[in-house]
């Protein structure tokens, strides 16, 4: 035998070897399915959002029962992890949608996992391709089968405040305290309201004159996943002179229901769009949340020309919202400003200060101001949109719908709030108001603003936006801004939308 022949190995010993190399590399290595890696649950009042993070694209099938309510959802290709045995301890007491889930190996290669439910709901399963840090996702949106209208909610936020008012019965602005279930049914047809007509006052009014049933809490209040068109309505008449406190709460009218100033509030990602993250580990998303809590409450206690304010949030809690919906909840409550708060990043950390930025229907005002905008629109991509479900919804809300009027009415908003940062002391990125294509500047009826309250990614300021102090002060300037653009621009001399 040649030296050639000797050193050439046998096919014996080659799936020897091969055997031996299975045998070291186990079976998590070679499998040939996906392996997951993380998992996260999202709940809110408007849906329940479950994340599943593979390292590979999942194929799922999925089977609604009810009485009780349950959804069992197949993984197939999968092992049973304990990444995906994570999932129960994830499920907390209060999530309005899951009481409580089970995860086990269902077959060879597939893993069932089974949602008992607290209502029956209407479930959205979509996969999502790598993106930023993540790798491929599957999402399981629980979204209720019988949403409540963010109009709705907002009233019965109202309501159920109102008591902290005043003391026992009193009427507020005209509105007896009553119970919240009443407000579940669903609201009536979208049309357009007569002349002198606050479609807003009124329902409250109408609300408030009916008997209060007795009941154990509050129901869960939600967003519906889609929303209704909304429709022009005529200008509104003065307010009415507010109801004396000695008026019986059963006498309140539509006539004598005041004119209520509503400002939507915009935080800026949430849930699985933690938004920029700062040198510390400090995420955009919970700070601008902090920040628009404070502003709420600053501006549910104030009033203009003797219209009491309320505050609107396109989320009130740590989950994602896609930028047309955000613009959607706020016309459908018939919101009189918008207000987007963020918290600037940049690739270096030098960059600092403040920015107000309205929409722009000829280009960026800076180049800045475009990175941004192109920034800030990618949300929906990391957020995770369902394009299959939301995409007429989505493409008509982003179309370019903005009109000369709203972005006049911004700017003077901007410039307000600009000049109310400046006064506490804060660095101004830029002196002026800054304009781009933000999708969510984007409602035609509604002067909105994206304030970008500081540069997160510079250390300097990434400290001061987590000090209550600052945040104390920057929505004190924010409600300062506000009360000045109304100061110039009443708002009764705009119509409302519903």
């Amino acid at each position: 035998m040649t030296k050639a022949q000797h050193s050439t190995p046998s096919p014996r010993r080659t799936f020897l070897k091969a055997g031996s190399l299975v045998l070291l590399l186990g079976v998590q290595e070679i499998a040939r399915g996906a392996t997951i890696m993380a998992v996260r649950v999202w709940p809110a009042n408007d849906y329940t959002r479950v994340t599943i993070e593979s390292d590979g694209r999942l194929q799922t099938q999925q089977l609604t029962v009810g009485s009780p309510p349950r959804l069992a959802v197949d993984i197939q290709g999968i092992e049973l992890n304990p990444a995906l045995r994570d999932l129960v301890g994830k499920i907390k007491p209060g999530d309005p949608f899951i009481n409580g889930l089970r995860v086990g190996q269902f077959a060879p290669n597939v893993v069932r996992i089974v949602f008992d439910l607290k209502q029956a709901v209407q479930p959205q399963v979509f996969s999502l391709a790598p993106i930023a840090a993540y790798r491929h996702r599957l999402v399981l949106d629980l979204y209720p089968e019988r949403p409540v209208d963010p109009m709705e909610a907002l009233i019965a936020e109202r309501l159920r405040d109102a008591p902290r008012a005043g003391s026992g019965d009193t009427a507020v602005a005209g509105i007896a305290p009553r119970d919240l279930a009443t407000l579940g049914a669903p609201p009536a047809p979208t049309r357009a309201a007569p002349p002198g007509v606050d479609p807003l006052g009124d329902l409250m009014a109408q609300q408030s004159a009916r008997p209060a049933p007795q009941t154990s809490g509050a129901p869960s209040l939600v967003a519906p996943p889609t929303l209704p068109p909304v429709v022009a309505t005529a200008p509104l008449k003065p307010a009415a002179p507010p109801v004396p406190t000695n008026t019986p709460p059963a006498t309140a009218t539509a006539s004598r229901t005041d004119r209520i100033i509503i400002i939507a509030l915009d935080p800026g990602h949430g849930g699985e769009d933690p938004g920029a993250i700062g040198p510390a580990g400090t995420r955009e998303k919970d700070i601008v949340l902090q920040v628009a809590h404070r502003l709420r409450e600053r501006i549910n206690a104030s009033s203009v020309n003797g219209s009491p304010m309320r505050a609107f949030l396109t989320r009130d809690a740590d989950f994602f919202v896609p930028l047309g919906v955000r613009v959607q909840k706020a016309r459908r409550v018939q919101a009189d400003l918008f207000v987007s708060i963020h918290a600037d990043a940049f690739t270096t950390p030098a960059a600092s200060g403040a920015s107000v930025f309205a929409l722009s229907q000829s280009g960026a005002s800076s180049s800045a101001a475009r990175w941004m905008a192109n920034k800030e629109n990618q949300a929906d991509k990391v957020g995770g949109l369902n394009v299959g479900e939301h995409e007429v919804q989505v493409q008509r809300a982003l179309l370019d719908m903005s009109t000369t009027a709203q972005i006049n009415d911004s700017l003077k908003l901007g410039s307000a709030m600009l000049g109310e940062i400046r006064n506490i002391g804060a660095r101004l990125h830029k002196g002026s108001v800054e304009q781009a294509g933000f999708a969510v500047l984007k409602a035609p009826d509604i002067p909105s603003v994206l304030v970008e309250t500081a540069f997160i990614s510079n250390p300097d300021e990434e400290a001061k936006l987590r000090s209550t102090q600052y945040q104390e002060n920057l929505a004190d300037a924010l409600m300062r801004g506000i009360q000045r653009y109304f100061a110039q621009n009443p708002p009764l001399a705009r119509s409302r939308q519903l």
